[in-house]
């Protein structure tokens, strides 16, 4: 049988580079061959063993930019050839009370890629035709992939504040996901504020769109943003539910924190913050296929580009570590196509 390299995991971070026999793509599922495959922070449920059972061996990764090469029978939308992105859903089942009210991505049915089904760690992967995303032809696998989880997930955290054209909109966090959410603030016609401890990053936070700059261990962020008029939405990326919960009295009356940061500790808020103002903290997740094809065609034609660091497929485990270890800027990437 012909086979491919894949990385496994098995308990925590025991990294395994193996061969896989190649298989036929399952009943609505379609198989692709991986061009590049992001190194994400959520790849931590699969590699640390968070996930049900750590002994089975599973392949991590959900940042999947690949070209189709076979198609399974009922998949009617797809063709070999079709480039394509997976991100960290699946794919929807169409059929769950969260489908059937078109909230897609609270499927109870779907298949988290990396984590309960195997992901792109490897030459191959496979998902369901309803996880797809089309990836525009101009756009280089290595930039496209980040975009599919990171990039939407900052895009739709921005969408879901509701923040008015012109509005005072802060990133706190210049990291993986706050490097571009700056970008799409900034082009999304937004006054961005970037929070940050320390100003190293600032010249690069100015250079990504922001107007402002909040070096949050020189001033109280909160104060800082009351000051620039109150913020309409704040994006968290941090993981660190204190400099979370820091920010709410910088919010502007019925502004609105989005949490995409996945931070160990609670976000502990006061009921006066919440109630005086009228303000609102909610999480995001991410978004469906098509509103991912719509991030990568935003992205594409507004210049919205991860900065990142590119390793081969065989260098899996260092680049997780790298990922880890917060060092990275700002988005590891394993070029399998390499």
């Amino acid at each position: 049988m012909p086979t491919y390299r894949a990385v496994e995991v098995t308990g925590a971070r025991r990294f395994d580079l193996v061969r896989r026999e190649l298989r036929e793509p399952s009943a609505g599922e379609v198989r692709l061959r991986v061009e590049s495959c992001g190194v994400c922070h959520s790849d931590m449920l699969a590699v640390e063993g968070l996930r049900a059972d750590p002994a089975l061996p599973r392949v991590p990764g959900h940042e999947i930019v690949g070209v189709i090469d076979a198609v399974g029978p009922g998949v009617r939308r797809w063709r070999a050839g079709d480039r394509v992105g997976v991100g960290f859903l699946n794919g929807h089942c169409g059929e769950c009370d969260q489908c059937r009210r078109g909230d897609f991505v609270n499927c109870t049915d779907q298949p988290l890629t990396g984590t309960t089904v195997d992901g792109g760690y490897a030459e191959v992967a496979y998902a369901r035709g309803s996880g797809l995303v089309r990836v525009p032809d101009g756009l280089p696998a290595v930039e496209a992939a980040p975009l599919l989880c990171a990039g939407l997930t900052t895009l739709k955290a921005l969408q879901r504040s509701g923040a008015r054209p012109g509005a005072l909109v802060a990133v706190q966090g210049i990291g993986g996901l706050g490097h571009l959410g700056l970008q799409y603030a900034a082009r999304l016609g937004f006054r961005v504020a970037a929070i940050a401890r320390g100003t190293a990053k600032e010249e690069l936070a100015r250079r990504l769109g922001a107007d402002h700059y909040i070096d949050s261990t020189a001033t109280d962020p909160a104060a800082a943003l009351r000051e620039l008029g109150g913020a309409d939405a704040i994006v968290a990326t941090a993981s660190d539910g204190a400099s979370m919960a820091a920010l709410v009295p910088g919010l502007a009356p019925r502004g609105h924190m989005v949490v995409v940061g996945a931070a160990p500790d609670p976000i502990s808020v006061g009921a006066a913050d919440l109630i005086f103002g009228t303000r609102t903290i909610s999480g995001g997740l991410t978004g469906t296929p098509v509103e991912n094809e719509d991030n990568l065609a935003f992205g594409e034609h507004h210049g919205v580009r991860p900065m990142t660091e590119v390793m081969p497929l065989e260098q899996a485990p260092e680049a997780y570590a790298r990922m880890m270890s917060g060092q990275a800027r700002f988005r590891v990437v394993l070029d399998t196509a390499a």
